[in-house]
């Protein structure tokens, strides 16, 4: 019953949840700034405003909070993805490529998020790794039905083929966040895009080319 009794309108449940969100956010910051391996507890506890008391309420340790704030950037990640898609009025190739842009845009717009999702989760743990292994797949997975809505079938159901595509378009934005994003957007999102043809490349209609 204590659990349930409420402390200005939340209850300790509520109260644990909003904490957690503060631990998250926190990390974000915190890795995004620093990097994980550089990062501690403390300095995560002093972002969040929280005591380490409250830390380890919600967290073992700091890579259980790095993969919930990788999944947390995943998550918003593949929301705003899927909304740039569903609000393209064009066809398969012009969702990709409102998808591809959304993607790199938010990568720009949030630089820390990008470095949480780019390089910070990767090479920590096995645990960590399958994270991202699984977030990579699901990347694939989103390219690959945005691509060929339809189709299916080939190029487009090759798990290698596919990771392949996904590291590629990881690999540009790497390249581009380092050169201090000197290449313009449609020139990235061009790579990008065409990259993610090898999936589909009859997502071009005969004499009307890409685009790209």
């Amino acid at each position: 019953m204590a659990d349930q009794r409420l402390y200005r309108g939340s209850s300790a449940e509520e109260r644990r949840a909003q904490r957690r969100e503060q631990f998250i956010e926190a990390a974000i910051h915190v890795y995004g700034a620093q990097g994980y391996r550089h990062a501690t507890v403390k300095a995560v506890c002093e972002a969040a405003g929280l005591t380490e008391r409250y830390f380890y309420e919600s967290f073992s340790n700091s890579e259980e909070l790095l993969v919930a704030s990788f999944q947390a950037v995943k998550d918003f990640l593949f929301g705003e993805l899927e909304k740039a898609s569903a609000g393209s009025s064009g066809e398969a190739l012009e969702r990709t490529r409102a998808m591809l842009q959304a993607y790199y845009e938010l990568l720009q717009g949030n630089p820390q998020s990008a470095r949480v999702f780019l390089v910070e989760i990767s090479g920590v743990s096995p645990a960590v790794d399958r994270a991202l292994v699984a977030a990579l797949e699901a990347f694939g997975a989103l390219i690959t039905r945005t691509l060929t809505p339809r189709e299916g079938g080939g190029a487009a159901d090759d798990p290698l083929l596919r990771a392949g595509v996904v590291g590629g378009v990881l690999h540009i934005a790497l390249s581009w966040i380092s050169s201090g994003y000197t290449r313009p957007i449609h020139e990235v999102v061009g790579a990008a895009l065409r990259l993610c043809l090898v999936l589909n490349p009859g997502a071009v209609k005969p004499g009307r080319g890409s685009g790209v």
